[in-house]
């Protein structure tokens, strides 16, 4: 039937009939045909026909009027066309759907003052001049208390410094060198931090840091943190530390280049430090004045920062590791003053030594106040660390509601 029909549309199908003998009689018209043309090729007409013949035998075609009517409805433009409710269908929901993906991403325009830092990534505040970063208190960062320990704080507060260069363009190769010192081989290291802890955050707490820097002296450079509540905004902690620039080469104390001075000191704060010194001299221990010495102290593949020597952060983790159990028990630590004097590499060997002052060391687990005398040093006698700690008396304990 497709084929008679594509035929069809060259050759027009001849009309037959039944003579009175019962034969078939074709009104096919052979006259169109031209045997020749002007170029030796035949020339068939429009309106040739050729006799419908299957098998070598004629045969009858149904009418006309038959033939079209099983034929099936010319394409048109309009009928090809797709169902458009469907099609609206789909563009509606490709459009519900974007929405809802918009609206769970929340990219809303705020003002800058009241952008809430949801994901810990840290933003300059106050003219530009304070770093402010969130920490959410983690399960692993809580001790035996149920508290944030005094080196998740400490962690805290370095980060911050650090994120603090960073943002504001003068992170260069270095750990927390700017592009100048970098050039110049410098390195900034810590030698004096004191910190003073009102209370400890527990598990789940927001704590907001605080950070900013200031001009000590002619070759120093002072950095102060402020660490409040997430919440409340209650203040929880504040802590001050004293930088100065080593060479990373020779490893010895250096003068601030102008180069690097032109760099930090449009970020210097003009303020006060956010603690008032404690002036008192660290008392130096030895074997006879210590009451408590741990040795054999060896740092870690991974207590190595980028500069390749201890952080400071984990020399408080060794100066507790010689302060009593029954004070650590039934004290918390409220402030620490540190003096680094001098830095350790991966080979180095360490002592401990704390001497415990204002109470009788028999009776630390009902002592109300305690203060405690720290060095920490090289096998060899050399000062790392000289430190004093205060604590006071655990008055309450963090409980949770855990129910099943």
């Amino acid at each position: 039937m497709v084929a008679t029909s594509a035929t069809s549309s060259f050759f027009p199908l001849p009309s037959s009939s039944l003579d009175p003998n019962n034969k078939v009689t074709s009104s096919t018209n052979f006259a169109g045909l031209n045997p020749t043309n002007s170029y030796g090729r035949m020339k068939v007409k429009p309106n040739a026909q050729a006799p419908p013949k299957i098998n070598g035998k004629k045969v009858s075609l149904p009418a006309a009027s038959s033939l079209e009517t099983s034929q099936p409805a010319p394409r048109t433009f309009i009928n090809q066309l797709p169902d458009w409710s469907m099609l609206l269908a789909a563009i509606t929901t490709v459009f519900l759907a974007a929405e809802k993906q918009w609206m769970m991403l929340d990219w809303k325009p705020r003002r800058s003052d009241v952008i809430m830092d949801q994901f810990g990534l840290g933003r300059i505040v106050q003219d530009g001049l304070v770093f402010r970063q969130n920490f959410s208190i983690r399960s692993y960062e809580i001790g035996a208390d149920r508290s944030a320990s005094i080196e998740t704080v400490m962690n805290h507060l370095q980060e911050t410094a650090l994120n603090h260069v960073k943002t504001a363009g003068l992170l260069g190769d270095g750990f927390g060198s700017t592009p100048e010192m970098v050039k110049k081989n410098l390195i900034w290291v810590v030698t004096r931090m004191q910190v003073v802890v009102d209370k400890y955050p527990t598990w789940g707490d927001v704590v907001e840091v605080d950070t900013w820097v200031s001009k000590s002296g002619k070759n120093g450079m002072r950095r102060d943190w402020l660490v409040r509540d997430g919440n409340t905004g209650e203040i929880l902690t504040r802590a001050s530390s004293v930088w100065v620039m080593m060479n990373k080469l020779t490893r010895r104390l250096s003068k601030i280049p102008e180069e690097v001075r032109g760099e930090i000191e449009p970020y210097f704060v003009d303020s006060d430090p956010v603690l008032t010194e404690d002036s008192r001299k660290l008392t130096k221990l030895d074997d006879k004045t210590a009451d408590y010495v741990r040795s054999g102290l060896t740092p870690r593949w991974s207590d190595l920062d980028v500069n390749q020597h201890v952080n400071n952060v984990k020399y408080i983790g060794w100066i507790l590791e010689s302060a009593p159990v029954g004070m650590m028990e039934s004290q918390k630590l409220k402030s620490m003053t540190l003096e680094y004097r001098r830095e350790c590499g991966r080979d180095s060997v360490l002592q401990s030594l704390t001497a415990v002052s204002g109470c009788d060391i028999g009776n630390l687990g009902i002592a109300g106040e305690v203060e405690c005398q720290h060095l920490l040093r090289l096998q060899d006698g050399a000062e790392v660390v000289r430190g004093r700690t205060e604590w006071s008396s655990k008055t309450s304990t963090t409980t949770w509601d855990i129910t099943p």
